[in-house]
């Protein structure tokens, strides 16, 4: 069964890379491109709140925007073509070589310091999604052409035993490092400095993120209006649900299974089915192809490495070198 399902989530899949192919012809290639234009300025958005973040956990160190905007772009584009999240250890470097005297403690620490939007506007969004409908049920999730939540879908006892041994392995790295390395949760709660500000982190952080989501909500309204699916709020807040369930799922590039299996799923009595396969890959495709390009750019223009295995080998060499020493508080 595993491996049927597997073959079943690559035909979906190639069979919506076909609809897309034969479907070309219709896209609104202006309002495409419009769309795309506009979620890269979200992602601009989204680095310009981290960094906020680094500021408030850095405010004696000098570094620039560029920088940090050079390793989100890169980290997001990284992650468009390999599964797993690959991208955000990326960025960690990235990010970690752009700000002078940090470290990857305090830098982990404060992409988590993001995901609070993220939850507050997630959970809304996932009950809107599932009260309309046209969002499968979660236990209808083992029907769908994907094989990551397809399978953990079919297997609720082992998806249970899978989070329990991470929420062990975490509990017991928490305990650990808290007796042997105070210094190292020094540096962690350094990362979240912003949040002992509260209206320095609603402003600076919380407002800016909520203008990034404004830009997200108008570029995924383009592009259901550029793959002749229609743009509506309805539409796009589904959209956005799938984008949240996607991100629970994050074994392929993006989501890419999951996503596309979904959409065809949520918008199958909006459009025409081989309009809607078309969309549910020709988007993530567009996406995948516009971040990564922007990724790359952002290595070779601000960063000087010409390819990511590059970046790698150069995070590898960074932790086998002896550590900086810092300067006393």
């Amino acid at each position: 069964m595993p491996l049927a399902s597997i073959g079943d989530s690559f035909s979906s899949f190639f069979d919506a890379v076909g609809d897309f192919g034969s479907n070309v012809a219709a896209v609104n290639w202006g309002t495409l491109i419009l769309g795309l234009a506009i979620f890269v300025g979200y992602l601009t958005v989204r680095a310009r709140a981290s960094f906020h973040i680094l500021r408030a956990a850095y405010p004696d160190e000098r570094f620039r925007f560029r920088d940090i905007w050079g390793a989100y772009m890169a980290g997001y584009g990284f992650n468009s073509i390999v599964p797993a999240r690959g991208g955000d250890i990326v960025r960690l470097f990235l990010t970690k070589t752009s700000v002078p005297r940090s470290s990857y403690p305090a830098v982990g620490s404060s992409f988590f310091v993001e995901q609070i939007f993220d939850l507050t506007l997630a959970i809304p969004i996932l009950i809107f999604a599932f009260s309309q409908g046209a969002f499968p049920k979660p236990p209808d999730f083992s029907k769908l052409p994907a094989f990551d939540l397809a399978f953990f879908a079919s297997h609720p006892r082992f998806a249970l035993f899978v989070l329990t041994v991470l929420a062990i392995a975490a509990l017991a790295a928490f305990a650990l490092l808290s007796a042997r390395v105070r210094a190292f949760w020094d540096r962690v709660r350094q990362g979240v400095t912003i949040l002992s500000d509260r209206r320095r982190y609603f402003r600076e952080v919380w407002l800016v993120q909520l203008g990034g989501w404004c830009l997200r909500f108008t570029a995924f309204w383009l592009l259901l209006s550029a793959f002749n699916v229609g743009g509506s709020v309805r539409n796009v807040l589904l959209v956005l649900g799938v984008n949240a369930v996607a991100a629970l799922v994050p074994f392929t590039p993006g989501g890419a299974g999951v996503q596309q299996a979904l959409l065809v799923k949520v918008f199958a009595g909006s459009a025409a089915g081989a309009t809607v396969a078309a969309y549910s890959v020709g988007q993530q495709i567009a996406i995948a192809v516009t971040t990564f390009a922007c990724g790359f750019a952002a290595l070779a223009f601000i960063f000087r490495f010409r390819s990511f295995k590059e970046v790698v080998a150069a995070g590898r060499e960074a932790r086998k070198a002896p550590a900086e020493p810092r300067a006393p508080a």
